[in-house]
């Protein structure tokens, strides 16, 4: 029996998994990668650490599998910006990562000079540091690197597929090209007009193609071997849409990762723009795209992180939900983890990390429960934007994502919601998705109803009948959100 691997490659590690048919995972290798923050606000990845940590992981996963790889999916860490030159296939500056906030201030002169309303109509996305395309302006205007032939532009994805071909192809899928602000999402190619105001050379940018189908193959410098396809390439939030099988309009599901993004299927037609929300193509899988609404929230497992390395309150992720549980309660205090500013449905990149309701009795399990509820309001926020835009509340949400295996936010979520929080057996959708999309395209699985069937749900959260005291509570979180905003004028 034959296997499909699926490449991982996240905001701060790669994970390289053997799925077979049943989408059941075989095996797995992860690798974490440096986070380099060179400046306040900056955030930077090496690309080729980013690369080894590829090649270690696909080294350690092809000792372990006996099977045959029929077919490689990779899927990725959106929005960020990786450069580097054809002739030599080294990256010429480190990666801007998705989270950096460098170009805030030149996102809001674009709004001021009127920009937002043709942003927006061509590309469903906001004007926000949060996205790829002033990022490579920066590195452009700033002379990071110089426009000529020798120059390319990608996003990890397309660094990955750059290096598994050794150059051979430069090519991204449609919903990775959909996060640029270059990307047309009505026209489906890249949009010349934006390209021209932002200044990136159209020849600098990659082929786009459906996620689903044959981008190459392997070379023998790969730690996989040659000859093996690379046939689904998917960014990470829509590639857990479609590994939670969410494949009809209106279904929806909530990686808990670095950050916490909800997308929405919206069917086949690109919806309207909506308030506090971006719309982004799905996946294509060779008939034309399917679109997405999608909120994004910024920092939620992140700010576990901070708690762990940051304030060495936790010296491990996994402790946080049992503090959390040695207090009945918050405490009075309430936590927004604007770290990177606030997305979805703020969009505010000014707004900073913000703690209230502190006291002299405030301790660790205080702290430890006010972040697991951030994360829970931060999602509330996002879903009732999406339920307006929509013009019908969700009915179930699926989740995934590190943070889903800790039942008391997937509870708090739940009662916050007030819907049902579902969790499947495999809650490494990400990478499910992706190895999906290549198998359909190499036929491995043969229709997307095979998709629905690997779908298996594992554990289901209800809310309770009473939601007064947790409307409650998400009153006092908006205040606090609030007093993030108005923290730099």
């Amino acid at each position: 029996m034959a296997v499909v691997v699926s490449i991982d490659a996240g905001t701060t590690g790669v994970r390289s998994f053997a799925l077979n048919e049943k989408g059941e995972q075989l095996a797995i290798s992860y690798r974490e990668f440096t986070q380099q923050y060179p400046h306040p606000g900056w955030v930077e990845h090496d690309p080729n650490e980013i690369w080894n940590s590829v090649q270690f992981t696909l080294s350690e996963l092809n000792n372990t599998i006996e099977e045959p790889i029929a077919a490689i999916g990779i899927t990725n860490q959106r929005e960020t910006a990786v450069a580097w030159s054809r002739i030599s296939g080294e990256p010429l500056c480190n990666a801007i990562v998705w989270q950096d906030l460098r170009t805030s201030a030149r996102c809001e002169q674009l709004l001021e000079l009127g920009y937002l309303d043709q942003v927006r109509r061509t590309t469903g996305l906001l004007v926000n540091p949060y996205f790829t395309a002033t990022k490579i302006e920066w590195l452009l205007d700033n002379k990071v690197v110089e426009k000529n032939s020798d120059l390319a532009f990608g996003t990890i994805d397309s660094w990955l597929l750059w290096k598994l071909t050794d150059g051979s192809t430069h090519a991204t899928d449609v919903t990775n090209a959909s996060r640029t602000l270059l990307y047309d999402i009505r026209e489906n190619r890249w949009s010349s007009e934006l390209c021209e105001l932002f200044g990136v050379p159209e020849s600098s940018l990659p082929e786009v193609l459906p996620s689903s189908g044959r981008f190459g193959s392997t070379a023998d410098t790969s730690a996989i071997g040659a000859g093996i396809p690379i046939s689904g390439i998917a960014g990470d939030q829509q590639s857990a849409l479609f590994g939670q099988a969410c494949l009809e309009p209106g279904m929806t599901k909530n990686t808990y990762g670095t950050g916490s993004f909800v997308l929405m299927n919206a069917g086949t037609h690109c919806p309207e723009p909506a308030e506090g929300l971006v719309t982004t193509v799905a996946w294509d899988l060779g008939d034309g795209p399917t679109y997405a609404l999608e909120g994004s929230v910024f920092v939620t497992g992140a700010a576990i992180q901070w708690l762990r390395d940051g304030l060495g309150i936790i010296s491990h992720a996994s402790e946080i939900g049992d503090l959390a549980l040695s207090v009945p309660d918050n405490g009075g205090v309430f936590f927004v983890p604007a770290f990177a500013g606030l997305g979805s449905p703020w969009w505010d990149p000014r707004a900073r990390g913000t703690i209230i309701g502190l006291t002299g009795g405030t301790g660790r399990g205080h702290l430890a429960r006010a972040v697991i509820e951030a994360i829970a309001f931060q999602t509330r926020d996002v879903v009732e934007a999406m339920s307006q835009a929509a013009g019908t509340p969700i009915k179930e949400m699926r989740v995934d994502g590190g943070a889903s295996v800790m039942d008391l936010l997937l509870q708090i979520q739940a009662d916050q919601l007030g819907v049902r929080v579902a969790r499947p057996v495999v809650t490494e959708t990400t990478a499910q998705g992706a190895a999906m999309l290549a198998g359909l395209a190499e036929g491995f699985w043969s229709q997307t109803e095979e998709i629905k069937s690997a779908w298996r749900l594992e554990k289901a959260f209800d809310p309770q009948d009473d939601r007064s005291a947790w409307d409650e509570q998400h009153l006092n979180w908006l205040r606090a959100v609030q007093r993030s905003k108005k923290w730099v004028d």
